[in-house]
């Protein structure tokens, strides 16, 4: 019984410690006395876990309360240099690479295109090689690395840390925590792309105080992070929030998605189909500055493109973004009303014209979803924007680190 007694204690602890930790993280700077108010602990066991907090470094503290009576408090906060993240993003032509505090600020990044037609082990080599020159960074600052975090569109086996897969990229059954913990020798995570950009608005973004609300990632795919009842839902499998394959149109006659069905939501509301969108106008010879732009930018026609142009003013660009925002709206829609949710934020690559894509999106839902569901909804951008599961890769280190705090040496 002694054993099991032990270990018993030891999770506890370990259960207590994480308590004290997040709550540090979501409201610091915070007192001793106060965790010990809100957490129900008696304050001589509060100040034994703040104390083995302060020795593995994870908090510090920072002055004194002098309001009120009584002797002053000692206030607690996270520390920032508590170590030091390095996240990834796997993008569908590009790889993005930052390195972070514990509180999620950048302090290094690179970002690299990358030719979806190239073979995957091209790409995979491409993306250890940044990540190599972010830790040979750290190294020279004396960065003491906590993980790898990796973010990556399509199905993930958290358990086994493999990509099960990814329609937009064409690839199965990658196994991504076996490739880079080899070659990196940190503890690595990977996430579905989504996931992670949720998981980064709750501990960092607009969502640090939201138990219900739902992120999507819009580019070249559509996902969705569910963050329900104060958690992640993941599903049987854990593949929940393929939001972007909901077919929303039955027509045989409309594109194939990557996936392979027709009628998906992300066809009509990714970033092809604003480029498409604004195609069609120029074949038709709609008056636009789009043309003037490639010519003078020697580009092809894409998302930057036609945005600098809906920044100048054009009808064109700034219709086809918001035709976009109308067939985002029809899947905003049918996610608030089954899943009610606080809020509905939108991040990724197609963020960045979250402008003129936006009021569609809140036009349409309020035509969309049911009037008593839809009226309380916040339908918002992502404080991360396009680098919302950049942060996202970094969010799911720093949050095991917060479930597990044990595993962060003393020093």
């Amino acid at each position: 019984m002694e054993p099991r007694n032990t270990a018993d204690q030891a999770f506890v602890r370990e259960t207590n410690l994480s308590l004290v930790l997040r709550l540090i993280h979501n409201q610091a700077p915070v007192s001793r006395a106060q965790l010990a108010a809100i957490t129900g602990l008696n304050k001589s066991t509060v100040s034994s876990i703040v104390d083995e907090l302060l020795e593995r470094n994870l908090v510090h503290e920072t002055g004194s309360n002098t309001g009120g009576a009584g002797r002053p408090a000692t206030l607690l906060e996270i520390n920032p240099q508590a170590g030091y993240i390095i996240g990834v993003e796997l993008g569908v032509d590009f790889v993005s690479v930052a390195v972070t505090d514990f509180l999620g600020n950048i302090v290094w990044r690179r970002r690299e295109d990358a030719d979806p037609s190239e073979d995957q082990e091209k790409m995979i080599n491409q993306t250890l090689r940044i990540v190599k020159e972010a830790m040979t960074t750290g190294k020279r600052k004396n960065y003491h690395f906590l993980g790898l975090g990796l973010a990556t569109p399509g199905t993930v086996d958290l358990n086994k840390g493999v990509l099960i897969f990814a329609p937009n990229l064409h690839w199965r059954n990658v196994p991504f925590v076996k490739i880079f913990s080899e070659q990196t020798k940190l503890r690595v995570f990977v996430e579905n792309d989504a996931n992670a950009a949720a998981i980064a608005e709750h501990l960092f973004g607009a969502a640090r105080q939201c138990h219900d609300f739902i992120f999507v990632f819009a580019g070249v795919g559509i996902g969705g992070g569910l963050f329900l009842n104060g958690k992640l839902y993941r599903g049987k499998n854990g593949y929940a929030g393929e939001i972007g394959h909901s077919p929303i149109m039955a027509e045989p006659s409309q594109n194939v998605c990557h996936c392979g069905n027709r009628g998906c939501w992300e066809t009509y509301a990714n970033q092809y189909s604003i480029i498409q969108r604004m195609q069609a106008r120029l074949e038709v010879k709609r008056t636009s500055i789009i043309p003037k732009l490639m010519m003078e930018q020697n580009s092809t026609l894409n998302i930057p493109l036609i945005k600098q142009a809906a920044d100048a003013g054009d009808a064109e660009a700034i219709d086809s973004f918001t035709e976009a925002g109308h067939a985002m709206g029809q899947g905003f829609a049918g996610l608030i009303n089954i899943f009610n949710p606080e809020k509905v934020i939108l991040g990724g690559p197609l963020s960045t014209a979250g402008e003129y894509l936006l009021p569609a999106i809140k036009e349409t839902v309020a035509r969309h979803s049911l009037q008593e569901i839809g009226q309380q909804v916040e339908v918002q951008l992502s404080t991360f924007g396009p680098d919302a599961s950049l942060i996202g890769a970094i969010a799911i280190v720093v949050d095991d680190a917060l479930s597990h705090p044990v595993t962060i040496e003393r020093r």
